[in-house]
């Protein structure tokens, strides 16, 4: 039950960017970013929010999830990465995951947190 939650929190993310209120945008950014990260999607839903248009996006991962939230109005977006390490340390794989959404969301400023999970020993 070991594992180590990532949040970010970001800031001044340009309004005009697809990925802040498109769901089949953002579901390609964070389907590719999890590939690309090395962690296996086994799952996803991407919801469009009427006026001003925010998504919410989540991907079920083998390793645990992703959750995405958008506020295009705010030029905001939350990050949730969390992931198990019963099998294997994935700590690498899920900070590259936040890393590479923090960078396609192009924000200005970023405050993020890190959990580690599971008790004594945890990852």
């Amino acid at each position: 039950m070991q594992g180590l939650h990532l949040t970010a929190d970001l800031r001044g993310c340009p309004p005009a960017l697809a990925v802040l209120h498109e769901p089949e945008a953002l579901r390609a950014l964070c389907l590719g970013a999890v590939a690309a990260a090395g962690l296996q999607a086994v799952g996803e839903l991407f919801h469009r929010f009427p006026a001003p248009g925010g998504v919410t996006g989540v991907v079920l991962l083998a390793e645990s999830h992703l959750a995405v939230h958008t506020w295009p109005e705010l030029g905001g977006v939350t990050l949730d990465v969390y992931v198990c390490n019963l099998h294997g340390d994935n700590s690498t794989r899920a900070e590259g995951l936040l890393a590479a959404l923090e960078q396609a969301f192009g924000a200005s400023s970023a405050e993020r947190h890190r959990v580690r999970r599971g008790g004594p020993g945890a990852a």
